[in-house]
């Protein structure tokens, strides 16, 4: 797989519409290559739009984009040629053997047998399938199929690959091991595009974050960047009883830079604060001038769940 010296992906104010309503309303994006971008949006934000205009699966109606150095629009082939698919939806055929699945894709891509074959087995080994590899599909757990399914979309070395929210539906289990297999592929320096639900997930994997919102990039940024944006450090406290919130939070709001947020069920209050130490100092003290003994006391960033809602004003 060759390396690119420029963005693996570009895309600068690409518009689609939908009998009148705008699915994107001039995006922009830059994907450096061999990196990992994490498109995050609320549902309807266009996520899913983005990707099939990238993958040639759907013209946009304004803006233009590019896919490792190809023009989306007028050089779908060599577009086509040189990215991997991985949709919301298994696409493996449960009738047939892992094995089977791989080669059937392979030659779908124009390989011969024999090259088909020697892929197929290739890939198995790579994703920790080749013990397994002779078994219907059937018998696969979730995670060992969605790992099949990411196999297939590797048929031809791409050099992006694009993943449309790769692990929905898996169990935590299910979840690491795709997660664990996304690592592995951009070491090899593929190129990855995901469009995820999950925050946890484009926190451990993306090295930088694209939000989107009504159909345009709202922010962009690394995680660190972006939770930095969401207030910097916060306060978190657990008082031991519920009848304590309230004081505590008289407490909290003083040392904040925000109203404190409470988790009735948790007995918890959370608050940004400008300077955490002068703060956290400042907290200890006049909780216990208060009377107050807390159970809990920490200091932490903003994780990107708080992000996510402050950037799209609480939709999801």
């Amino acid at each position: 797989m060759s390396v690119m010296s420029g963005p693996a992906v570009v895309a600068a104010g690409l518009r689609k519409t939908y009998r009148g309503t705008a699915a994107l309303n001039g995006l922009d994006l830059e994907v450096p290559a061999g990196s990992v971008c994490g498109l995050l949006g609320p549902n309807g934000a266009g996520k899913t739009t983005t990707v099939r205009i990238l993958a040639t699966l759907l013209r946009a109606d304004g803006g233009q984009a590019s896919v490792a150095g190809f023009d989306v629009a007028h050089q779908g082939d060599l577009v086509r040629g040189a990215i991997g698919l991985v949709g919301q939806n298994t696409a493996i055929d449960e009738r047939l053997s892992g094995r089977q699945n791989l080669e059937m894709f392979a030659r779908l891509s124009h390989l011969g047998n024999r090259a088909a074959a020697r892929r197929a087995v290739e890939l198995l080994e790579h994703f920790g399938l080749a013990d397994t590899g002779a078994k219907p599909a059937a018998t696969y757990s979730g995670g060992m199929r969605r790992r099949l399914d990411l196999a297939a979309g590797l048929i031809l070395r791409p050099r992006v690959l694009f993943l449309d929210e790769p692990t929905t539906g898996l169990d935590p289990a299910a979840r690491n091991e795709v997660w664990d297999t996304v690592g592995d592929l951009v070491s090899t320096g593929t190129t990855v595009l995901l469009t995820t639900q999950y925050l946890e997930e484009a926190d451990r994997l993306a090295d930088a974050i694209c939000v989107i919102d009504h159909g345009r990039a709202i922010a962009h940024g690394t995680p660190a960047e972006l939770k930095s944006r969401a207030g910097g450090d916060r306060i978190d406290v657990v008082v031991r009883t519920e009848a304590d919130l309230p004081a505590a939070a008289e407490v909290l709001a003083k040392v904040g830079s925000a109203e404190p947020v409470a988790e009735t069920a948790l007995r918890r209050l959370s608050v940004p604060v400008a300077d955490r130490v002068a703060a956290l100092g400042e907290l200890v003290r006049t909780l216990a001038e208060r009377g107050l003994a807390p159970e809990d006391i920490a200091v932490r960033r903003p994780t990107l769940d708080e992000v996510f809602l402050t950037l799209t004003g609480g939709r999801s």
